[in-house]
């Protein structure tokens, strides 16, 4: 059996970092590790290819060479993965679909021959085995929460590594918060599951094997959810593999609540996290009671992130305009909470209700839902009809990202940030890619961009002043980069 693995297309979006990849020459941040996941999970005996179209193209040939095609998919990729479904059926190639995009809307690919949905650890089997028989059924779900103690190692082998800014594995499932507007309680439960540490090691090692030394990772949707065995085996664990290793720096997604914990926090850090995304959301307390994020509210959200920052970890943040509760004036006080923090990657969207969540259900019982939510969360769209009015809500937002990824306020963002992070001590492996880069940065930024007064104040301030910072200095440039073109050519 050949088995052609397809991964679609995804937009030029906040998180695709496509301007910023060219600085190093790659083509995509991350392979795709759900399909990666579910080729070991498939029959060892079966012929098995990864063609992940943002890094290489989808050949007649590989359709040729197909007996069946499996995809896997995030909203934002409904697009491409219409589009390769469609090429699947004009060369009559069956097409097995999972993950989030066909498990929410599912009813919207009725040219999908096999819909294996939810986890593949509880319905891929079941597939396999009447596909075996002759019998599969068009559609395979659960309500069960499978064991993922019991999942294998990615065959990363399939990927082309090289063409990869960082790889990913997966420590947990499930969050045990209840935000409204946030289906992954939805899609893997209030209880988060856990791996062992002896699978978290086999995996960085496996990585480790394959010659890999970038970033890894971790997609926890809230890595310290289980704040017990992260601490009692999962970070030693770490601490204790990469005492001999050299790069594989760490990152991951956490819950504010970190702040509250020096311990934890020192552990991550002593185990090679150096970066963390956090759903700030809003500066608005009200609107945090309003979406029901509880861990936010009743404390120094600002101090709370340069405690972290302090202790050496980089904070990026997500936040949302569009809540009920929001005043007119949210919209600048975003802008002000974001260049008081020092968060430097800061995602603004606006709100929107996905399919599943409690936010989806109110909206729809008042008549405000409009549409399939995009999935892009800075594209400027959004899925609901909003109190304050969609002009108001998408003028304020584009004032928004007009303020903070101006020249001026980015790099005065970083500055901020330099000044109050503590940078983990870790060994890195370097890459004559990264001095590339560097004089990349020197012509695109320095010489040629329109922000090249602020390239060079940061330069020097941070050569004289923090010179060991300066790679990450060069790096956030980039990035911002990146953010400039997104806005500039693809929001509103």
């Amino acid at each position: 059996m050949n088995i052609l693995l397809v991964y679609p297309e995804f937009p030029d979006t906040f998180w695709s970092f496509k301007y910023a990849l060219k600085f190093v020459r790659k083509r995509a941040s991350m392979p795709p590790l759900g399909l990666l996941t579910v080729a070991a999970m498939l029959p060892a005996e079966w012929n098995k290819r990864l063609v992940d179209v943002n890094v290489t193209n989808l050949t007649q040939s590989d359709l040729a060479w197909a007996d069946y095609v499996f995809i896997s998919a995030m909203v934002v990729q409904r697009d491409s993965a219409r589009e390769i479904i469609a090429r699947c059926q004009e060369a009559g190639v069956p097409v097995v679909a999972g993950g989030p995009l066909f498990t929410d809307e599912y009813e919207q690919f009725e040219d999908v021959d096999h819909l294996v949905l939810r986890e593949a650890e509880a319905t891929l089997a079941p597939f396999l085995a009447d596909l075996e028989r002759g019998e599969a059924r068009r559609i395979y779900t659960t309500s069960e929460f499978p064991d993922i103690r019991q999942t294998p190692i990615p065959l990363w082998e399939l990927a082309d590594m090289d063409r990869y800014a960082t790889m990913s594995i997966q420590f947990s499932r499930g969050c045990p918060f209840n935000c409204d507007f946030c289906n992954i309680t939805t899609l893997f439960g209030h209880r988060p599951r856990v791996k062992t540490a002896s699978q978290i090691v086999a995996e960085l090692d496996r990585l480790y094997d394959l010659g890999w030394r970038g970033g890894v990772f971790f997609v926890d949707d809230n890595f310290i959810g289980n704040k017990k065995q992260l601490k009692a085996e999962i970070l030693p664990a770490l601490i204790e593999w990469r005492k001999d290793k050299v790069g594989m720096a760490f990152s991951t997604e956490v819950s504010i609540n970190l702040a509250d914990d020096d311990e934890l926090i020192h552990m991550m850090v002593d185990a090679g996290f150096t970066t963390v995304f956090i759903g700030i959301e809003t500066p608005n307390e009200a609107s945090l009671t309003e979406c029901k994020k509880n861990q936010n509210k009743n404390r120094d959200l600002i101090e709370s992130v340069k405690r972290i920052q302090r202790a050496g970890l980089q904070v990026q943040g997500g936040f949302i305009v569009g809540f009920d509760s929001d005043p007119p004036s949210i919209f600048q006080r975003q802008i002000d909470f974001i260049q008081r923090s020092g968060i430097v990657t800061a995602m603004v969207g606006l709100l929107q209700a996905p399919r599943g969540t409690r936010l989806y259900e109110r909206l729809k019982r008042e008549g405000r839902i409009l549409s399939e939510m995009s999935g892009d969360n800075v594209s400027g769209s959004t899925n609901i009809i909003p109190k304050m009015g969609l002009a108001t809500l998408r003028e304020g937002y584009r004032k928004v990202l007009d303020q903070i990824y101006s020249p001026r306020l980015y790099y005065e963002r970083v500055k901020t940030f330099l000044q109050n992070y503590e940078p983990p001590r870790i060994r890195v492996h370097f890459e004559f890619e990264y001095i590339l880069a560097f004089l990349r940065s020197i012509y695109q930024l320095g010489i040629k961009g329109a922000e090249r007064a602020y390239y060079w104040r940061l330069f020097f301030w941070t050569l004289f002043r923090r010179p060991k910072l300066l790679p990450l200095a060069i790096t956030l440039a980039i990035y911002g980069f990146h953010f400039r073109q997104v806005c500039e050519l693809h929001v509103l």
